[in-house]
């Protein structure tokens, strides 16, 4: 039979699910982080859940080995995962509030301290070199090298104009109204945002579509399904295969950074706001939640405060 705690997490799930509307994604990784907290607590009710238990569960998270990168496992768990763990029962304990169950009050768990989030930025010339490494790339001149060429220039010229994550340029159709400067894209948490297409974007999106054949729905496609003329699978590319796509031309482009599609939506961010955005319109266009998250991007596109040092510092008589 179950406990009253894994009917209270269910409960929950449900309620993320129906009433906020949360995507798959964020409905696992609240269960992940619910069920790894009360299997190590061991807790059986709401009401057992203490500022010693948080306190217990904490220092087992900052004691936890960290992932796996590049055959090394870091020694501890990064602090923004432990917060993940936290912030999932912080707003599993203001949904017992919610209902009216006896539990420890939300505002007891306060978050690990982070360090300030730095930006990997590539420059405006790095970025041009980008844009054009597929029309540059092709070695030979054959209708599926140039389609290739076609269909990557699309993809970062996409990128770079509507500043879309990975995942909402994968899950973009053929049908977009290209008549028109600007489309809706559904993003994180089910929201709804709107983006805007340059001319530049507009023009490689309708190249690429005008030398496709096949009838496949997805916008993007792997080039083994690209001469199909049949329907019977999707071949969609997936957001892995992008990233090797931005990754492959970063490298032709001869840019020493690593580069991905977070890099470009990065560029797309402070380009924005270099030339005068102001920044709650960035927010909007990013889809961020927070205003906070798009601050990151102020400190270093603060024109008048380049001006500023330029004109005072080191000025000695």
């Amino acid at each position: 039979m179950a406990s009253e705690i894994d009917q209270r997490k269910r409960e929950f799930l449900e309620y993320l699910e129906i009433e906020k509307g949360a995507s798959l994604r964020t409905i696992e990784n609240y269960d992940r982080y619910l069920t790894r907290f009360f299997a190590f607590t061991k807790v059986t009710s709401p009401k057992q859940i203490t500022d010693d238990t948080i306190r217990e569960f904490r220092l087992h998270l900052n004691r936890q080995a960290g992932m796996k990168v590049k055959g090394q496992v870091s020694s501890t768990l990064k602090k923004n995962t432990q917060n993940y763990h936290l912030i999932a029962l912080r707003v599993f304990l203001k949904y017992m509030m919610k209902r009216g169950i006896a539990a420890l009050s939300p505002d007891r768990i306060e978050l690990a301290k982070i360090k300030e989030r730095s930006l990997d930025l590539i420059s405006s010339d790095e970025l041009g070199r980008l844009l054009t490494a597929p029309s540059k790339a092709i070695i030979e001149k054959t209708p599926e090298g140039q389609l290739k060429a076609l269909r990557d220039t699309a993809i970062l010229e996409l990128f770079f104009s509507t500043g879309l994550r990975l995942a909402e340029l994968c899950s973009l159709n053929r049908d977009l109204d290209l008549s028109k400067e600007e489309f809706s894209i559904r993003g994180k948490g089910e929201k709804v945002r709107v983006v805007f297409l340059s001319d530049s974007a507009k023009n490689a999106i309708r190249a690429y579509l005008k030398a496709r054949k096949d009838m496949d729905e997805a916008m993007f496609i792997g080039l083994s399904k690209i001469n199909k003329r049949t329907k019977d699978s999707d071949g969609r590319l997936t957001p892995r295969s992008i990233e090797r796509i931005v990754k492959q031309y970063a490298i032709i482009a001869g840019i020493s950074k690593k580069v991905t599609p977070h890099v470009i939506r990065h560029s797309f961010a402070t380009d924005l706001l270099s030339n005068g955005a102001d920044i709650r319109s960035v927010q909007m266009m990013l889809g961020h939640a927070n205003i906070a998250t798009t601050q990151i991007y102020t400190h270093v596109t603060d024109k008048q405060l380049r001006e500023v040092h330029k004109k005072f510092h080191t000025k000695r008589k």
